[in-house]
């Protein structure tokens, strides 16, 4: 029986989160959850993440894991506050480590161990069962040195390496990202059958189409993706990102959302005054809670 798939998108980040569930077992993982951030006030809240809950909740589902393609710099995550309220154990790629070591000197944060945060740091080709679904994991860097894709049956969740066909790529000009592992983790999605197909992290309708979209297909990728279809050569690629991404601005919560993320969507301690040492002021409600 396929995984049942279910999308919700958090236009305020632009973020496509998913439910993954085994129909035959009702066990389900979450993949990139948002927990919700107004910059302006400082404020947290979680009704993104409650809605996620909700809806397992009315399909009768278990969320035994919460899985993060990467660590992302433009949401926060809430896969701290989701693990809180289910007990499911928290996943992203091995290379955290690496993230971390670049990230947490640069915030103040304590320097840890490779991978606080997670519960299962997975390497490339690894096998994650949940219920009767086999879920592969597909090492896809670049983007991040941690980025990962999970593949289950004829589908992939992709994170941030891949956007729609009339969008094109992620960048690579983070800390540690690098164009050239782009393409060759692009070429390896794409080596994938035609079929397959690939869900997104990300969507922020390009100019001319008016509706946001989050599915597509290797096929329309190699035939159509703006950035690297089949004919785009890795030179070609490298020069178009990296004279592409000299230009973008950072992400809008970039330093809230690194900070958060590379612990596993775990919020800072409070210092002694009280407060959350974050970038931005952070306000949480009343019944916010933690692992």
């Amino acid at each position: 029986m396929p995984a049942a798939i279910r999308a919700f998108f958090d236009e305020p980040t632009n973020t496509v989160s998913y439910i993954l569930s085994d129909p035959a077992t009702g066990e389900a993982a979450i993949i990139d959850p948002v927990l919700d951030f107004d910059p302006a006030s400082g404020k947290v809240s979680t009704a993104s993440a409650d809605a996620l809950l909700a809806a397992a909740a009315e399909a009768g589902l278990q969320i035994r894991r919460i899985f993060e393609t990467h660590a992302h710099a433009d949401h926060l995550s809430a896969a701290g506050y989701l693990k809180a309220r289910t007990g499911a154990r928290i996943g992203i790629g091995a290379h955290i480590n690496e993230v971390q070591a670049i990230f947490r000197p640069r915030f103040g944060l304590p320097a840890g161990k490779g991978g606080d945060g997670f519960d299962d740091l997975f390497a490339d080709g690894a096998i994650i069962p949940l219920g009767t679904l086999q879920i592969e994991v597909l090492a896809t860097p670049g983007h991040t040195p941690a980025c990962i894709s999970y593949k289950v049956g004829d589908a992939v969740f992709v994170g941030d390496t891949l956007f729609m066909p009339d969008y094109g790529t992620a960048r690579a000009d983070f800390p540690g990202g690098d164009a050239a592992v782009l393409y060759r983790s692009i070429r390896r999605l794409l080596a994938l059958p035609p079929e397959t197909r690939l869900f997104l992290c990300h969507d922020y309708k390009a100019p001319g189409r008016d509706s946001y979209a989050w599915e597509t297909t290797v096929a329309e990728q190699r035939a159509h993706n703006v950035h690297v279809n089949a004919s785009v050569s890795e030179a070609d690629f490298v020069a178009m990102r990296t004279a592409r991404d000299a230009t973008l601005a950072p992400p809008r919560l970039l330093l809230p959302s690194l900070q958060v993320n590379v612990e596993g969507g775990r919020l800072p301690e409070p210092t002694p005054d009280g407060a959350r040492r974050l970038a931005l002021p952070l306000t949480l409600p009343k019944d916010y809670a933690e692992a």
